[in-house]
């Protein structure tokens, strides 16, 4: 089968290699210029097409027939050849976003739900929530509802973002602010990179249920691949790829005092698993100079303001190893720029066997004191703790056997 993906800019989809782990089909992606789309669907050879940003409008006039979502939304994003040589446009977002909120668990029947936004892809979740009986009501800049009267919703159960707010590399503003909604039940973002976003650690902080757009794709891929094959794909296929995306996209993050071997672990798991690694630490002494000496001259303020810019920087990225400095966790500001698309480990050392070497605020305080003190900040940090107490190989084992 020839398959693939049919856009404009394609260069940092996903769905190649969602395709490559659904089934063994040929899957090209397709840079087509807007004057040319017409005869590309007309006459290219393939046998099936995912559609993406700007033309899921544009090739409806293109398709034999449609199937019911895609014509009560008016957007198709999957193209399909039929077996007398007819072009079904279906649309697979309506079912991976129906997927999506079945994970929160949540029942929108007769609730209130708000779609942020009044795109394509708000016509699709708008579609689905009627579906399921909700009561829908759609927030956009100019409309009726708006950002300037949110209080008018403070009942609301569900938000749903599908604009591009807090989207990569704008991933530290949100949409709304969760606080107006004392109700709220589920927060569903569209938008899978970051894999958090602002928006969904602001609802992870109040334990409210979210979701981001990540299990989304991999479901409309999923529907897709049946579309064009017809082969189920069980939830147990979807939930598996889901899991290795999402792990492949997810930043290593080490944290830990000073002189624990996050470096050097860092650089053995980054050599391990074929991934970069980043020593912020490092990137700051190539920017400021001399740590120690910036301690001096400017005094530990000044040095964090900078570290959190490194972060901010590093934390937005994916599929890293980053060592951070032992400090990193005094500031509350930086745990969301890590925490975005990272999973933060917890490297321990016994104090004894810390270098202070080159450190300024473990030779000022003492390393046992500076350790008492940001133990309450580490495990405010840390997904998951590993100890140092031996060889580094075994050290990498043991958070490889984590990343298993």
């Amino acid at each position: 089968m020839k398959c693939g993906l049919l856009g404009a800019k394609l260069s940092h989809s996903y769905s190649p290699q969602i395709h490559g782990l659904l089934a063994d089909y040929e899957y090209k992606l397709y840079e087509v210029e807007p004057e040319n789309l017409e005869t590309f669907v007309k006459t290219a050879d393939f046998d099936g097409l995912n559609v993406t940003i700007p033309y899921k409008k544009a090739v409806m006039p293109f398709c034999d027939v449609l199937d019911p979502i895609a014509e009560t939304i008016g957007s198709v994003n999957t193209l399909v050849r039929l077996g007398d040589g007819r072009l079904l446009g279906a649309n697979t977002d309506g079912w991976g976003f129906d997927r999506m909120l079945g994970r929160t668990g949540v029942s929108v029947k007769g609730k209130k739900v708000l779609v942020l936004g009044s795109g394509g892809a708000s016509a699709t979740v708008q579609c689905i929530l009627k579906l399921a009986e909700a009561e829908v009501v759609v927030i956009s800049r100019k409309g009726e509802n708006n950002y300037g009267n949110l209080h008018l919703h403070r009942d609301a159960a569900v938000i749903v973002n599908t604009t591009p707010a807090g989207m990569y590399p704008d991933t530290q503003f949100s949409p709304v602010n969760l606080d107006g909604f004392p109700h709220l039940q589920a927060v569903l973002d569209l938008i899978y990179n970051p894999s958090r976003t602002r928006l969904c650690m602001d609802a992870e902080a109040r334990g409210i249920a979210y979701e981001s757009g990540l299990y989304m794709l991999v479901a409309q891929a999923a529907l897709a691949c049946r579309l064009w094959t017809g082969k189920e794909v069980s939830d147990e296929k979807i939930r598996q790829i889901w899991e290795k995306l999402r792990s492949d996209m997810e930043n290593i993050v080490l944290i830990g005092m000073a002189g624990c071997g996050k470096s050097t672990i860092g650089k053995a798991l980054a050599k391990s698993l074929g991934r970069q690694f980043v020593d912020t630490d490092a990137v700051l002494t190539e920017r400021i100079g001399s740590i120690p000496a910036f301690f001096e001259k400017f005094g530990e303020e000044a040095f964090r303001k900078e570290e959190t810019k490194v972060l901010e920087e590093f934390g937005k990225l994916s599929g890293l190893v980053i060592s951070t400095g032992g400090g990193v966790v005094t500031r509350e500001e930086n745990y969301p720029l890590l925490h975005q698309n990272g999973r933060m480990i917890w490297v321990k050392r016994d104090v004894e066997m810390l270098s202070v070497k080159g450190r300024p605020l473990s030779q000022k305080e003492g390393a046992a004191a500076l350790y008492e003190k940001r133990i309450p900040m580490y495990t405010r940090f840390a997904d998951t703790v590993v100890d140092n107490e031996g060889r580094i190989e075994d050290v990498v084992e043991k958070i490889l056997n984590i990343l298993r």
